[in-house]
């Protein structure tokens, strides 16, 4: 569970991620977030297998509108290699990245972001 936080908190640090987890994996937290049975997981959308002091890493990401795509999945594979490494002294093998979706980012009357998919 350390090694999945780790590795959300590198991806969600990378400009152009806009959410973690693939549509099923979102709209389960959406729904528990407005029922009430607990915050949003800060892990979704993140796997990681250790083997010993070895670590395989996937992650699904939402990109925003506007950014290359393939630039932010390299910088996310690459920030949650360093960070993982470096927070946990594990090897990091690899780290697979999919976009599940992109959408754009907008403001609503607070001020607040609300995130816009595409379907």
């Amino acid at each position: 569970a350390v090694v999945e936080k780790v590795a959300a908190l590198a991806a969600h640090e990378v400009d152009g991620v806009a959410d973690l987890g693939g549509d099923f994996a979102r709209a389960v937290e959406s729904v528990r977030e407005r029922i009430g049975i607990g915050s949003k997981r800060t892990d979704q959308g993140v796997k990681a297998d250790v083997e010993g002091n070895e670590v395989f890493v996937s992650v699904t990401v939402m990109v925003e509108f506007g950014h290359v795509v393939l630039d932010v999945a390299r910088r996310v594979q690459q920030n949650v290699a360093a960070k993982t490494q470096r927070m946990l002294g594990l090897k990091v093998v690899e780290v697979n990245v999919t976009v599940d979706d992109v959408c754009t980012v907008r403001r609503d009357d607070e001020d607040t972001e609300v995130v816009v998919t595409g379907g």
